[in-house]
C-alpha cells in the first residue's frame, strides 16, 4: 500500500505518541507479509524492554525480544508456511472479509476499497494480497498516522475496517497450533489493538 503522493509528510513532524503507533503498526504489517529475515531478527533483539514488564503491551514487546534472539531461519520458515500458506490454506486466513463473512473477496472489501481510494491510498503494483489482508490494513494505518490524518478519520476507518476483527485474528494467531515466534506476534497484536481501541474510542 502507499499514499498518494500529496499526503506524505515528514516523519520528524509527528508527536511521539503518533511515531510510535506509526512504527507499531508498520511493523506488524511487515512481520504479517513475510518472514522476517536476519536484519528484522537482529533489530528485533535489540529492543529495550524492561525485565519486569508492568502491562500486557510492554510484556508482549518482552516476548517479542526474546523469541527474535533465538529464531532460526529454516524454523521460521517452516511456521510462516503453516501459519498462513498451507496446501491449500494455512492454519489461519489473515483476510477481513473471511473474518466478518467467512468468504473471502467479499463484500467488505469492496467497502474498503472505496475508503482507501477517498482517503488517497494505493495498491502498490508488486503487492498481490487483496487489500482487505491483515498486514495491509496495518500499513494503511501507519500510512494514515504518517500523513497526519485527523484522528476521526482514523477512528472511522479503524471501526469500519480494523475493529470488529482484528484483534480476534491476532488472538488467533497468538492460539495457533504451529505459532511459535508468531505466537510473540499475536500477543504483540492484540496488546497493541487493545491500546488502539483506547486510544481511538473505538
Amino acid at each position: 500500500m502507499q499514499t498518494a503522493e500529496n499526503r506524505s509528510v515528514i516523519e520528524d513532524d509527528l508527536a511521539e505518541e503518533e511515531r510510535l503507533r506509526m512504527n507499531t503498526y508498520s511493523l506488524l504489517a511487515r512481520l504479517l507479509y513475510a518472514i522476517p529475515d536476519a536484519g528484522l531478527l537482529r533489530r528485533l533483539g535489540q529492543i529495550e524492554a524492561a525485565p519486569a514488564a508492568a502491562n500486557p503491551l510492554e510484556r508482549s514487546w518482552q516476548r517479542l525480544k526474546s523469541v527474535a534472539e533465538q529464531a532460526q531461519a529454516p524454523e521460521l520458515d517452516d511456521e510462516f508456511h503453516a501459519l498462513f500458506i498451507g496446501v491449500g490454506r494455512g492454519e489461519l486466513v489473515p483476510y477481513g472479509s473471511w473474518y466478518q463473512t467467512g468468504f473471502l473477496m467479499d463484500r467488505p472489501l469492496a467497502a474498503l476499497r472505496g475508503d482507501l481510494q477517498r482517503l488517497g491510498i494505493e495498491r502498490k503494483q508488486d503487492i498481490r494480497e487483496p487489500e482487505d489482508h491483515a498486514a495491509a490494513l496495518c500499513e494503511s494505518m501507519a500510512l494514515l498516522i504518517q500523513s497526519a490524518t485527523p484522528v476521526a478519520l482514523q477512528q472511522r476507518f479503524y471501526n469500519a475496517h480494523l475493529g470488529s476483527w482484528l484483534k480476534r485474528f491476532f488472538l488467533d494467531l497468538d492460539t495457533a497450533p504451529s505459532a511459535r515466534f508468531y505466537k510473540a506476534v499475536g500477543q504483540l497484536g492484540a496488546a497493541f489493538m487493545t491500546l488502539e481501541q483506547r486510544y481511538l474510542g473505538a
